[in-house]
């Protein structure tokens, strides 16, 4: 796959928030006289407001969790809810859940360091390797980069772990297959060369960029072009290419990552609802393109100068390749959302003791993507559903072994963890081991200091700080 500009643009436009594709778009619409916002339709008098869908989704029955026929429609129908109550989806920027709190609709900061550790958890990874990925991961600034010399990495471990550099070395490498992609780099050459890693080899120019960041790189802003190409004896075109394509790639990838303030409320990506006992999903209203072409100045194009002409075609052609970006950023999306709906079904009903282990692997192979493609689909995304506002990487859970053939996800075990501790005996609470062989009883085999561990995560105190005589 060639990457084009436009390409670039579809890629960086899937990794933006909803707040951050507004604000993207709005200033798309300043700076390109061919963009015009699109009013949505007034509703009549006393008539509510539905969230109008792209497409519809495939849909998933809520009780077995397998596929239901879904026909396809293109408006999104009523919430409706086991007890008659009908919920819709309302149009704009302060759309929110009518039974949420305010507290549940402002989004959370998500930190570089949040992502990666993330992603390092869904990582099918061995204990060891694990907490080596954990003291890496904390070694990397906020601009991606790993300043850290590896073996003060391994010394940071000791005395629980004695590791060599050699071992920091491999877990490393899968880091740097993180998202967002260059993250790990010790040096910008590096940095790049990852990104430049993951083009197709027919990209224009790539076999050239790679050689240019690996050597001349630093020398290119004195020289130039020209000069790289005479000390290259290569066509000056071809260290063009090649030199373009290093620009648009990202020097500072960490500088994605925690964009939104704390006090940005939500604006749901996708909307979740059960109908007819099936689980169906659809892109919020938020989510269609809001912007058209301006057809007035389109048509000015056949009548204007030709210097005013080629200004226009210039804009129009802008405006086609922002359309068209959308439309992908919501296909892939809407695809990525149908797959986790398939898989998590039960969540949905259940809540987390029934969510399974999913992995961003798992999702990429199931609908053909890149693992970093998924990662950008759902970061900072959100679903709204009848279980109120969840960030769609809440659907995502890595897996411990129940030794039955099974698998029991993480977010499960620690809601099994809080109900246990929320019925057990104020006088003598459960300790760790207790809860460990309680877990083990009922077919989820995990150490008390993995039960420690996750009772720590949710700040529940020990047995010893929950004892109450009243």
């Amino acid at each position: 796959m060639v990457m084009t500009p436009q390409l670039r643009q579809a890629i960086r436009l899937l990794q933006l928030s909803a707040v951050e594709l507004e604000a993207e778009l709005a200033s798309a619409v300043e700076s390109n006289p061919l963009l015009d916002w699109t009013e949505p339709a007034a509703p009549e008098p006393g008539e509510p407001v539905h969230a109008s869908t792209v497409t519809s989704s495939s849909s998933t029955e809520d009780s077995a969790g397998g596929e239901g026929p879904g026909p396809e429609s293109t408006s999104e129908p009523e919430w409706t809810m086991d007890d008659g109550e009908t919920w819709y989806e309302r149009v704009g920027p302060s759309d929110h859940d009518d039974d949420s709190s305010a507290a549940e609709q402002v989004a959370d900061a998500e930190t570089l360091l949040d992502h990666l550790l993330w992603q390092l958890h869904l990582s099918p990874l061995s204990p060891r390797d694990r907490s080596i990925g954990v003291a890496i991961i904390e070694a990397i600034d906020d601009d991606g980069y790993l300043r850290e010399p590896l073996q003060a990495i391994a010394d940071s471990l000791a005395p629980e772990l004695s590791v060599g550099e050699d071992e920091v070395m491999t877990v490393l490498h899968q880091v740097q297959r993180f998202d967002p992609v260059g993250t790990g780099a010790r040096s910008l050459a590096e940095c790049l060369g990852l990104q430049l890693g993951t083009l197709s080899d027919d990209t224009p120019g790539k076999t050239l960029a790679q050689q240019i960041a690996s050597g001349p790189l630093e020398r290119l802003p004195r020289v130039g072009v020209a000069g790289l190409a005479a000390e290259l004896k290569l066509d000056p075109a071809q260290v063009e290419t090649a030199v373009q394509l290093l620009r648009s790639l990202d020097p500072r990838p960490g500088a994605q990552m925690g964009a939104i303030s704390t006090d940005t409320y939500v604006t749901p990506d996708v909307v979740i609802w059960r109908q007819h006992g099936l689980w169906r999903v659809a892109l919020s209203e938020a989510m269609r393109p809001r912007i058209s072409i301006h057809r007035g100045y389109e048509g000015m194009i056949r009548h204007a100068s030709a210097a005013d002409a080629s200004y226009l075609r210039g804009h129009l052609q802008e405006a086609r390749w922002l359309l068209k970006s959308l439309e992908a950023r919501g296909d892939t999306l809407l695809k990525v959302a149908r797959c986790l709906l398939k898989q998590q079904a039960a969540f949905l009903e259940f809540g987390d003791s029934a969510l399974r282990p999913l992995t961003l692997r798992e999702v990429a192979n199931e609908i053909g993507l890149h693992e970093s493609t998924v990662s950008r689909a759902i970061a900072r995304k959100y679903a709204r559903t009848p279980r109120g506002t969840v960030p769609l990487r809440a659907f995502f859970a890595s897996g411990i072994d129940t030794g039955a053939g099974g698998e029991a996800s993480s977010t499960a075990i620690q809601a099994m963890i809080r109900r246990l501790i929320e019925a057990e005996n104020p006088r003598k609470p459960l300790s760790d081991a207790r809860l460990a062989e309680t877990l083990k009883a009922t077919g989820v085999p995990v150490a008390r200091r993995t039960v420690a561990k996750y009772r720590e995560a949710m700040s529940i105190p020990s047995s010893q700080d929950r004892v109450r005589m009243g």
